[in-house]
């Protein structure tokens, strides 16, 4: 497919400041690129997974909760990804904050350079907030260039399609909340556009995912100031694609037009909480759904795939709604593993940030991930008997808890019975509305054309070196 694309022209000549930029991380930081001294073969396609939240604490419970879903003990599962045999670390703080978002993170693998927190596709240069500003430090970004060099584009995402982490691929905003207006005072006419028009008026063959809200105004029950907008009207009259909102609707949609896909109003539904009549697609079917369209380009594709209320189960203290959300994830990426080429496709599996979410105690082989802490025979913290272990308050405990967030138990002698199951609320230390982000390393999993340059401890922003290295761009 290909639609209204520019001339190459073009792309090379943005080609080269993109460079310099990704070379280094921040002004602050100077960072080195990803290299390899042998010419490694060029991948066509490119899909980059994202698992919002999902660090490394993430993926172990995820592991032991999807062998236990199987029957095993856990521990000993292996997740698809895991398979892969390239594997690196990746620093994830932004150039303004030491634990970070998920805009400033996504942007910097989208155009190879570290941002501020909050923002979208914008350089560090610009204040938060400030249209002036961001107009004159936009950065082109991952997605604009595959389309300037005649690769079809998808993105797909379980969180709003105006929500940071796949705004990055397409959007320029100082405030990643500008996603149906421009919501700061004395902003609104200098210029910027709302997330949502910046994607019906940017090219792409495939986007999939929730926030129909933000394309309508109050007249169908939408977020926009004006009651008659309608922007997939209006993206369907500039492209001649299809627009739908169901899963049924994206499987008999024409395969050689693009798709716009809002299947809810705001977020799509947690994996937990789906119905069995759903009309939403799931993410694999999604995923699914991206490959087989995207693959009809013959010069090639990148698609982004986003898992993104892992990242909210964890906001809200729910422990197993996230894990729900990692194990739809995997399934996902297996699909992925299973219909494409390993020979001129590059998969990359990582995530945005961390969070302060932590397995504790002894509890032991085959514990129930989601369960309290049952220690082994013999093993510190043993209770006896089969009895869970217990805290020095008398209580027993979970494996699974938080750092903070709103399962607080700041006046522990009055700490309640801990909740067990996939709907459980976690306990946390510090109380707080939402719990937030982790600012340790994420781990990124390679597989594919350019995936030996996935190694060592590497700043987010090289992950766009990879990317870009492996499709042979300059």
């Amino acid at each position: 497919m290909k639609l209204n694309r520019k001339s190459l022209l073009l792309a090379a000549l943005l080609s080269v400041p993109l460079a310099a930029c990704s070379a280094s991380g921040t002004s602050q930081t100077p960072v080195a690129s990803a290299s390899s001294a042998v010419p490694a073969p060029k991948a066509k396609k490119v899909i980059l997974f994202i698992g919002d939240g999902m660090g490394i604490s993430t993926i172990t419970a995820a592991r032991i909760y999807a062998g236990q879903k199987q029957g095993q003990s856990g521990e000993e599962y292996v997740l698809p990804f895991e398979t892969f045999d390239n594997v690196a670390l990746v620093k994830t703080y932004n150039v303004n904050a030491q634990v970070p978002d998920s805009a400033g993170t996504a942007s910097a693998m989208h155009t190879g350079l570290k941002t501020n927190i909050g923002m979208l596709g914008v350089g560090p240069a610009t204040p938060h907030g400030d249209c002036e500003a961001a107009l004159a430090n936009r950065l082109p970004t991952l997605g604009e260039q595959a389309i300037e060099r005649g690769l079809a584009l998808g993105i797909v995402s379980t969180a709003r399609i105006t929500h940071a982490t796949p705004a990055a691929v397409y959007a320029h905003s100082p405030d990643r909340d500008w996603e149906a207006f421009i919501g700061t005072e004395g902003q609104a006419n200098k210029g910027c556009r709302d997330i949502a028009t910046q994607l019906v008026e940017s090219e792409f063959d495939l986007a999939l995912g929730g926030g129909r809200a933000a394309f309508y105004g109050p007249d169908r029950n939408g977020w926009r100031r004006d009651g008659a907008v309608d922007l997939p009207a209006a993206w369907v009259a500039r492209t001649g694609g299809t627009y739908v909102e169901t899963a049924a609707q994206l499987a008999a949609a024409p395969a050689d037009k693009p798709v716009l896909g809002l299947f809810s109003p705001s977020h799509m539904t947690y994996t937990v909480d789906r119905k069995p009549d759903s009309s939403e697609p799931t993410l694999t079917e999604m995923t699914a759904q991206a490959i087989a369209r995207l693959d009809n380009d013959p010069d090639g594709y990148y698609l982004m795939v986003e898992s993104g209320r892992i990242d909210h189960g964890h906001h809200a203290g729910q422990a197993g709604y996230a894990l729900e959300e990692a194990v739809e994830f995997a399934n996902a990426i297996q699909y992925a593993i299973d219909h494409t080429d390993p020979a001129d496709t590059l998969i990359l599996v990582t995530a945005d940030h961390s969070h302060v979410f932590t397995m504790s105690g002894y509890p032991r082989r085959g514990n129930d991930i989601l369960g309290l802490v049952h220690s082994p025979a013999g093993g510190e913290g043993e209770a006896g008997g089969d009895g869970p272990s217990l805290a020095n308050d008398g209580k027993p405990y979970t494996t699974l808890g938080y750092g903070n967030g709103p399962g607080s138990i700041a006046n522990l002698a009055e700490r309640p019975m801990p909740e067990t199951g996939v709907k459980a609320h976690q306990q946390a230390t510090i109380p707080l509305g939402s719990e937030t982000h982790g600012g340790e390393d994420v781990a990124l999993y390679g597989h594919g054309p350019g995936a030996e340059r996935v190694r060592g401890v590497i700043e987010q922003n090289v992950i766009y070196d990879i990317i870009v290295k492996a499709l042979g761009w300059k």
